[in-house]
């Protein structure tokens, strides 16, 4: 993995800042094998700083639910499959369990979707024949405390499940699993839920022995001599994950199934891998993931649905170095546990919502060595004068460790600098300034690019400042210069007396 690029902020805005519930959005998987796995207030001090407003959490941890409380971020919680059998076998269970991890933090925590186990019919085979049972239990509960149109009840299925995906519309489920899947669709569709799929290009590529082109699973353009014709349809494909999303579609209608939507809830690339996966590397997961946002949130849509385009959750966060299996399972995240990205994700192109572009990121720091009086000056100029919003650097805030004149200043200093629009000149506090690309964000200090938005607040709350506050940064310095003075000025006094 590449790691001498420089770590900069990774704006991964999300759609449902700004768009209706029922549009499209892109949201992350958050998994926990990592070996040191951030604390919960860390986690969403990343995930409000990155601006993401989904995400999906393979279990219920009560911690994380307690973090995500009063933040908007819309959350999909999740029965794990050593769960499924209890839950599928006992309508009490299921409701204990509603009441125990949704009901409980609902609507502080926005829940939106309970996830009933994960590849169930692939991973847990036994477990399939009380799969619907358990949708059905934790959709009762749900019902029973009114929150069924609230929440969705959905399980996220394997994309092997769909036998000959290619041309899609010669797609149709593995006669295995249709005594579930039936059942499962009918449910779906009775309750208005989402067909959830878990859409793995990278693996379709891997597998097909260089039938597929990596340019086709990448998203990247082909000329039209190269795209993928369905000789059913003549409908013509320009990458896998089109052509997967269209087989789910037709593989329903084979059983008669047509107004069901598909939500993907995991797609993503891995940035690292053995000697025997040569395109596991960082730049084809950036190409991928970047490209899977801008296609999702441009509201493409399919060649069967064009227009309609799916929401998708990116696999993952967090690269989960505990994962058991080959390297390229523990590296899959867009962030390592310290919360500095992998690769800064390339969606200079994706119109309005994603035009910033990532790779300009700039931020004002204190200069290294630089004096510490004028680095004082400075701060107290910019927390004083220049309107700064210092409440972070106070005793108790994000931005209070490390408690030196060094790193406040880069906070204020930066604070400025964004607060200014970066305009010429307003990185210099009298030379003690400088620019970098390297974002200085540390714990949980979170530096943002957007204006005079710095630091961030655990219990999403900062303390109030009103007019005679704003310095209040500076003031405790002054105290303490002023208390040092009179006890200066205590002894002279002493001294002149005893003369």
């Amino acid at each position: 993995m590449e790691t001498n690029k420089p770590l900069l902020f990774l704006l991964f805005l999300a759609v449902s800042a700004v768009l209706a519930d029922e549009d499209v959005f892109i949201g992350v998987n958050i998994g926990t094998e990592l070996s040191d796995m951030p604390h919960p207030t860390q986690v969403v001090a990343l995930l409000k700083a990155q601006q993401i407003r989904h995400v999906r959490l393979f279990n219920a941890d009560r911690g994380m639910l307690l973090a995500l409380a009063n933040t908007g971020i819309k959350v999909a919680v999740s029965v794990p499959n050593e769960q499924i059998l209890g839950v599928g076998q006992s309508n009490t269970t299921a409701a204990n369990w509603v009441t125990q991890n949704v009901i409980s933090h609902y609507p502080a925590t926005n829940i939106t979707t309970i996830c009933v186990g994960s590849e169930v019919l692939s991973a847990l085979p036994n477990a399939a024949p009380i799969l619907v049972n358990a949708l059905k239990f934790i959709h009762s509960a749900l019902l029973a405390s009114n929150l069924d149109r609230q929440i969705k009840v959905s399980t996220p299925l394997a994309s092997t499940i769909i036998l000959d995906s290619f041309p899609p519309s010669q797609a149709f489920f593995n006669h295995t699993v249709k005594p579930v899947l039936i059942p499962l669709l009918k449910f779906l569709q009775s309750t208005n839920s989402y067909f959830m799929l878990n859409v793995y290009p990278y693996y379709d590529y891997m597998q097909s022995n260089s039938v597929i082109p990596l340019d086709y699973a990448l998203f990247k353009p082909l000329a039209a001599n190269k795209e993928a014709v369905d000789s059913n349809t003549l409908l013509h494909y320009t990458n896998v994950f089109d052509a997967m999303i269209d087989a789910a579609y037709f593989a329903m209608a084979d059983v008669n199934f047509t107004n069901i939507p598909v939500m993907v809830t995991e797609s993503g690339w891995p940035s690292m891998g053995e000697s025997n996966e040569p395109d596991a590397t960082v730049d084809n997961a950036n190409t991928y993931n970047s490209n899977l946002i801008k296609h999702v949130l441009n509201k493409t849509g399919t060649p069967k649905h064009p227009g309609i385009a799916v929401s998708t959750y990116i696999y993952e966060l967090y690269n989960e170095d505990a994962k058991a299996g080959p390297l390229s399972e523990k590296n899959w995240g867009l962030f390592s546990n310290n919360g500095t990205p992998v690769y800064i994700l390339r969606l200079t192109e994706s119109g309005s919502l994603f035009a910033n572009n990532t790779s300009n990121q700039t931020y004002c720091v204190a200069k290294e060595g630089a004096d510490t009086k004028m680095l004082q000056a400075g701060l107290d100029w910019a927390c004083g004068t220049g309107k700064v919003n210092c409440a972070p650097l106070m005793q108790g805030g994000p931005c209070y460790d490390p408690d030196n004149v060094a790193a406040h200043a880069t906070y204020a200093f930066d604070a400025y600098y964004h607060m200014m629009g970066k305009a010429p000149g307003t990185c210099d506090f009298t030379g003690v300034a400088t620019i970098t690309t390297t974002n200085p964000s540390h714990g949980t200090c979170l530096f943002s690019s957007s204006t005079g938005k710095n630091g961030t607040f655990l219990n999403g709350t900062a303390p109030a400042m009103d007019s005679t506050s704003s310095s209040a940064y500076s003031v405790r310095y002054c105290n303490a210069f002023s208390t040092t003075l009179m006890m200066i000025l205590g002894t002279l006094g002493l001294s002149l007396v005893l003369l």
